[in-house]
């Protein structure tokens, strides 16, 4: 079951400057006096991209972005500098250019960020990369920021490519990202800024992780719960990781910090709660024991999204050190209203097809077995 969720953790169009980028986070942070950077975001027209591109903009920031121009082409405001070029070799323009930090949203392979690295290196005063909480792998107790991570013994990791992972089902990733940790620690020691991220959730998340709740409690009736109501959860609004991301950059922070949420600890229960009652859904919640879903062969994380079971260390992952930088994190009643408006306005094709957790046949499946052990 562990493995399914880390295979599944590893899978990672706007709606209206109001719900898509969000208004509290921003009027609440955006007025603050901050010295201008040029910020090179590589990547920047993803999930969390666009997110980091318009709250650097109402900062005050110059932002420059650098992709393949293919996803969400033509979305960004018009201010935004746009560079076309790919991670894997096209890298012609980056070079001769100048910015106070770079931003690394996409890297999971170390050859991209040495590759990146030897053009930017003199011409970039920090370096910002976009880990995972996955480097850790299995731990025994809530891993903290000096946790040991993942060792990578696989063959020549500079010649590993996202399809030859991908192929092996996502095994090599927490390994492959936290050797591109050390290859930006490399290339720009004591510059380096880490952020392992944990569940990034809310509008624009195309995997349906988290999604999957609002969208299933929304439709009403009998629901599947997994687990006991008091199995930790964590999990992160991705406007909120862009905005602190951010801010992390105009106040020069450098070092290591796990980034998930909330700020207290959460149980399933209370998140599937706090969704029930933000969305005023007549959902009736049905707790089905982890060791029946075991049986039925419902997995955490993939099967039941969020959910990794009662004893899985990493949803007790520790962010102090986060919230002592300011990390802040919107009401889970906003993200799950924004993130139910945004899937409902994605063609109805896409609607029909979940991504993540069981389709309405395989939950009235599982709940009828279940009733029928309990008689």
């Amino acid at each position: 079951m562990k493995k399914t969720r880390r295979q599944f953790i590893k899978l990672s169009a706007a709606t209206g400057s109001a719900l898509a980028f969000g208004t509290r986070s921003t009027t609440l942070f955006a007025k603050k006096s901050v010295k201008p950077l040029r910020i090179l975001i590589l990547g920047g027209t993803g999930f969390t991209g666009p997110y980091q591109v318009r709250y650097a903009l109402n900062r005050g920031h110059k932002v420059t972005t650098f992709n393949r121009g293919k996803t969400h082409p033509g979305e960004l405001p018009n201010e935004v500098e746009q560079l076309i070029g790919d991670r894997d070799g096209q890298l012609d323009a980056l070079k001769n250019r100048q910015w106070d930090v770079a931003i690394d949203n996409p890297t999971t392979l170390p050859a991209w960020v040495r590759d990146a690295a030897q053009i930017l290196k003199g011409n970039v005063e920090r370096y910002v990369f976009i880990s995972t909480i996955s480097v850790y792998g299995e731990v025994k107790s809530g891993p903290d920021e000096a946790a040991p991570t993942e060792k990578y013994e696989g063959a020549d990791p500079y010649k590993e490519t996202l399809e030859a992972m991908k192929a092996g089902g996502y095994k090599t990733y927490g390994p492959l990202k936290a050797l591109s940790e050390k290859e930006a620690e490399k290339w720009f020691a004591g510059k380096t800024l880490i952020i392992r991220p944990g569940l990034i959730v809310g509008p624009r998340d195309e995997t349906d992780r988290f999604t999957y709740w609002p969208v299933r409690i929304d439709r009403g009736g009998e629901v599947l719960a997994p687990g006991s109501p008091g199995d930790p959860v964590q999990f992160i609004d991705a406007r909120d990781l862009a905005e602190w991301t951010i801010r992390m950059v105009g106040d020069t922070e450098t070092g290591i910090y796990n980034a998930t949420g909330p700020a207290k600890p959460l149980g399933i229960g209370g998140m599937l709660d706090g969704i029930k009652g933000a969305l005023k859904s007549d959902a009736k919640f049905t707790w089905v024991d982890e060791e029946f879903l075991t049986e039925q062969k419902v997995q955490p994380w993939s099967d039941m999204p969020v959910w990794t079971g009662k004893d899985d260390a990493v949803a007790r992952t520790n962010i102090s050190r986060a919230l002592s930088k300011g990390l802040t994190f919107r009401p889970l009643d906003v993200t799950a209203r924004d993130t139910l408006a945004w899937f409902k306005l994605l063609p109805q094709e896409r609607q029909s097809h979940s991504k993540a957790g069981l389709t309405p046949e395989r939950e009235a499946e599982v709940l009828n077995a279940w009733k029928k052990k309990k008689t």
